[in-house]
C-alpha cells in the first residue's frame, strides 16, 4: 500500500508559521508606525492575504492526519485570494477597503476557528480553550475593523495592526497545536490492483 506523502502537509503548516509570523510583525509595524503610507499598505496586505490564500488551499487538500487546522480552507482559501487580488488593484478609498476586507476575512475566520476549537476538544487537544479564546477575541476586533473604517487614518493603522498581530497569533497557536505530520499515514482510500473481468474480481 502506498503511503501518503507528508510534502504538501509540511508545506502547509511551515507556510501557515511564516505568513503568521509576517502578519504578526505588520500587526507590530502597523502600530509603531501609523503613518506609513496607506498605499503600501494595500499591497502589502494584498499580496498577504494572497499567499495566504494558496496556502490554505494547500493545506485543504493535504489530507492531514486531525483534519483541523485546514478544514474550511478551501473556501476560505479562495475567499482571501479574490480579496487579495481586489486590495491590490483597487486605488481608491484604499484604507477603508482594506479594513472592511480584512476584517471580514478575520471575523469569518474567527468563526471558522471556534468551530476547530470544539472539534479540537473532541479529538482531546488539551489547549483547546485557548485557540477558542483567540478565535473569539481576533473575531471581535474583525467586527471593529470593519465598523471603525470612517475614524482617522494614524487610529485606523493602529486597529488595523492590532487586527493583523491577533490573526497572526491566532493562526500560529491553530495550525502548531493542532498539525500532526505523520510520516506514514496511509491514503483515506486504500488502492488496490484488483479489477473485473465479465463481473468476477480479478
Amino acid at each position: 500500500m502506498k503511503i501518503r506523502s507528508v510534502i504538501p502537509m509540511r508545506i502547509a503548516k511551515i507556510g501557515y508559521i511564516v505568513i503568521s509570523i509576517l502578519f504578526c510583525a505588520a500587526g507590530i509595524l502597523s502600530i509603531a508606525v501609523p503613518e506609513l503610507s496607506v498605499s503600501i499598505i494595500g499591497v502589502c496586505i494584498g499580496i498577504a492575504m494572497i499567499l495566504f490564500g494558496i496556502v490554505k488551499l494547500i493545506g485543504y487538500f493535504s489530507k492531514d492526519l486531525f483534519r483541523l487546522a485546514f478544514q474550511f480552507d478551501l473556501e476560505f482559501g479562495i475567499l482571501m485570494i479574490i480579496l487579495g487580488v481586489i486590495v491590490l488593484f483597487n486605488p481608491k478609498n484604499l484604507m477603508e477597503f482594506i479594513c472592511v476586507a480584512l476584517g471580514i476575512s478575520i471575523l469569518l475566520d474567527g468563526l471558522f476557528k471556534i468551530r476547530i476549537a470544539i472539534d479540537a476538544k473532541q479529538f482531546g487537544i488539551k489547549s483547546w480553550w485557548l485557540i477558542l479564546a483567540l478565535a473569539i477575541v481576533t473575531g471581535v476586533i474583525g467586527v471593529f475593523l470593519i465598523y471603525d473604517s470612517v475614524i482617522g487614518v494614524r487610529t485606523l493603522s493602529v486597529l488595523l495592526g492590532i487586527t493583523l498581530f491577533s490573526e497572526g497569533v491566532l493562526n500560529l497557536y491553530t495550525v502548531i497545536s493542532t498539525v500532526l505530520i505523520v510520516k506514514n499515514q496511509f491514503p483515506d482510500v486504500i488502492e488496490t490492483d484488483t479489477f473485473e473481468i465479465d463481473g468476477k474480481e480479478r
